[in-house]
């Protein structure tokens, strides 16, 4: 006997008969799809917990630059290197980085540093402090000395001259710890490559607004170098004119010209 055919709807079209086992797998996919993104969506915000938990933990008390340690510095004060460093009030451990270094190299005395985090509470910072080569007269109205490095660089100013070190003079005063006498390049030219043996008795190195520098002696003799060009022969002419020569005392050696060295009264 043949199968009845289903019935129309009321819009006129027939309704299918669908397989229970189709039903059944159809709704089995459906919740595997469901299981499925809800597996993804709590793994998202368990990461989501994990991470704002461990931001948490890093910026905490637990995880703060509590122990700074300072090597290398002389004249630099180490809780000046600390505050530079933007460590006083112990910020988290994982902030320390680039602007610390930054900070403690900005201070007149250190030439380079170097910032590591020592997990889970410390911070070690290495620096290196410049090497002052001259002694340049501040501004008149304080008649002070500034010590600065080979590039200009002001370290400290003082009342006195720090023994062992060459003075310097020129038409610009030394400016504050930190600064760059700039307008004396010609005479640290001089005094940082003077010959050991001869830098012993240099007493003062000036340096005119031209450029030009001179040198008076510890013997009361003067040294007219002229340019920083050609030290090295001049320094040779100077020796041996100081080893050969019949020298009175307030006499100048002109050797800005090193093909033709003179003494003058």
């Amino acid at each position: 006997m043949p199968a009845t055919p289903p019935a129309p709807s009321e819009d006129g079209h027939a309704w299918v008969s669908v397989d229970p086992r189709i039903r059944a797998r159809r709704a089995e996919v459906l919740r595997r799809e469901a299981r499925r993104r809800l597996r993804i969506a709590l793994v998202v915000l368990g990461l989501v917990v994990v991470v704002v938990a461990g931001w948490s933990a890093l910026h905490s008390r637990l995880f703060a630059a509590r122990v700074v340690t300072v090597v290398g510095a002389v004249h630099t004060p180490v809780r000046q290197i600390v505050a530079a460093a933007g460590l006083s009030g112990d910020p988290p451990l994982v902030d320390v980085g680039a602007a610390a270094v930054a900070g403690v190299e900005r201070l007149p005395w250190i030439a380079s540093a170097t910032v590591t985090r020592e997990w889970p509470d410390g911070v070690r910072i290495a620096v290196r402090e410049r090497t002052p080569v001259a002694a340049v007269r501040e501004a008149p109205a304080s008649a002070g000395w500034a010590l600065v490095d080979r590039t200009g660089r002001v370290l400290a100013v003082g009342a006195r001259t720090p023994a062992g070190l060459p003075r310097v003079a020129g038409a610009q005063p030394a400016g504050r710890p930190g600064s760059i006498s700039g307008g004396l390049r010609a005479a640290l030219r001089v005094v940082t490559s003077l010959p050991k043996a001869f830098a012993d008795q240099v007493a003062t190195v000036t340096q005119d607004r031209g450029g030009d520098v001179t040198l008076e002696l510890t013997s009361t003799l003067t040294v007219y170098v002229g340019s920083t060009s050609q030290l090295s022969q001049k320094y040779e002419d100077v020796a041996a004119i100081l080893k050969g020569a019949d020298l009175t005392a307030g006499s100048t050696i002109d050797v800005a010209a090193p093909a033709t060295p003179f003494v003058r009264p």
